[in-house]
């Protein structure tokens, strides 16, 4: 594979044509990191406000008999009222927004990298108060904050209010906390748990049990509620008093410790082997060498979580670059937006693409557990997998038949990298619309 094809697929999300990637590859893609270009948020909903349009839509879900007996029309989530279709224009616009964003953006490998992030600190709209806060959590918390600390990401990523309704530290209640006294609510480890086996240590770090239950206890207070003003904020009232011992290390009693919990995980060093581990899976290949990751690892530890230094490394490693690193199988998502990328297309038709987006597998906002969407092929390659894929090649070929010719745009898209079967295929297409089907079906584009 030819670096201009590893920087425009693999690292970013599919370029129209690698002519201004010719000259240097890698000053490419570094650059973007100097500069990544803005997200506008503008017009979009808080999370605040997401809280309270959630709170709206649970309230007139109460008057399902009501709605039954006039014959509203429903979804997958309930009666379609009033403040239902409100919510399901909120995610629309926010979905429609991320997507747009990428595909016009002039720095897609620093947007992959956004979404990386987003990806590893997933939350979801799988309960009630969640349902508008999935795209709130990642331009509030993820976007200003993944190109400066580790540290710092992780703190707006798990305090933010979606993460903390999420993973039901909301509902955390400290044991022996003048509230835990008064109410049958107790401790919650939710989010404990996945702070140190998804966010920063890995499962196999060593922890117990025992430093699970302590984080928890430190946790308690961090909560959001109608009494916070739909806010994150730490009430005393639900903290669990006394000191917390966790990885051998004593944590006073208050909202303080956190910040010294934070900075002592992303400072651990299983903390920079799992994130490089991660981010050399992602970026690179499912097998990555372990040359690499220590690399990336390094310079994450030397650089004290520094995101833009070790994407850095990252990316200006020649193993990163190795030709024969195998190639990753794309997600869903990624098939569609880059489709829309290499074509230069606009997004039209959201509920389609994402009805699209569901038939192959991912559900948009509704990530199956913390754990995030699947990062290695074997997850999402099958003959089934394939079939759909296919499938929505040839529904999307025959959807935008007029926009381009596929023959013209794979050349530019993948120059020596686009196989001899594959150019044939496209050549011999009876339609424009099978040429583009051909094209988005085609082993290039399938994988990246």
């Amino acid at each position: 594979m030819q670096q201009t094809t590893i920087a425009s697929h693999r690292f970013g999300f599919s370029e129209h044509s690698q002519l201004p990637l010719q000259a240097d590859p890698r000053a490419w893609v570094l650059e973007q990191f100097k500069r990544p270009a803005a997200f506008d948020a503008s017009g979009l909903i808080d999370s605040v406000q997401a809280l309270v349009l959630a709170r709206e839509v649970l309230k007139a879900a109460l008057s399902a008999k009501q709605a039954e007996s006039e014959k509203v029309p429903k979804d997958d989530l309930g009666a379609m009222t009033p403040s239902r279709k409100e919510l399901r224009q909120t995610n629309i616009r926010g979905l429609v927004r991320r997507w747009q964003h990428t595909i016009e953006t002039p720095t897609p490998v620093a947007e992959r990298w956004v979404q990386f992030w987003s990806n590893h600190f997933c939350v979801a709209a799988t309960k009630g108060a969640m349902l508008a806060l999935v795209w709130p959590h990642e331009y509030e918390a993820i976007r200003p904050h993944a190109f400066g600390r580790y540290k710092d990401l992780l703190r707006a990523a798990i305090l933010h209010p979606a993460m903390l309704i999420y993973l039901d530290n909301a509902q955390s209640i400290g044991p022996q906390s003048r509230a835990g006294q008064r109410r049958e609510k107790g401790l919650n480890e939710n989010l404990a748990r996945e702070l140190l086996e998804l966010h920063t240590l890995g499962v196999h770090a060593g922890y117990s049990q025992q430093d699970v239950t302590q984080t928890a206890m430190l946790l308690t207070g961090w909560t959001v509620s109608p009494q916070t003003g739909g806010k994150s904020d730490f009430v005393a009232a639900l903290h669990q008093p006394g000191s917390k011992v966790i990885l051998g290390k004593t944590y006073q009693e208050g909202p303080d410790a956190l910040d010294v919990l934070l900075t002592d995980l992303s400072r651990h060093p299983a903390c920079a082997m799992f994130m490089a581990s991660k981010l050399c899976r992602h970026f690179v290949t499912d097998e990555p060498s372990p040359v690499l990751i220590r690399a990336v690892a390094q310079r994450f530890t030397e650089t004290d979580g520094d995101l833009v230094a070790t994407a850095h490394t990252l990316f200006s490693h020649d193993v990163s670059w190795a030709p024969d690193n195998p190639p990753k199988f794309k997600r869903p998502e990624e098939l569609v937006i880059s489709a829309h990328r290499m074509l230069k297309l606009p997004v039209r038709a959201i509920e389609q693409n994402v009805g699209a987006v569901l038939a192959m597998g991912q559900a948009l906002g509704r990530t199956p557990s913390p754990q995030g969407w699947p990062d290695r092929t074997e997850e999402w390659l099958s003959p089934d997998a394939l079939l759909k894929r296919v499938q929505w090649a040839d529904r999307f070929g025959e959807a935008n038949r007029e926009t381009a010719d596929p023959r013209a745009v794979m050349r530019l898209a993948y120059a020596q990298d686009l196989s001899t079967n594959t150019a044939l295929a496209i050549e011999r297409a009876e339609s424009s619309a099978q040429a583009l089907a051909l094209a988005l079906a085609s082993p290039e584009f399938l994988r990246r």
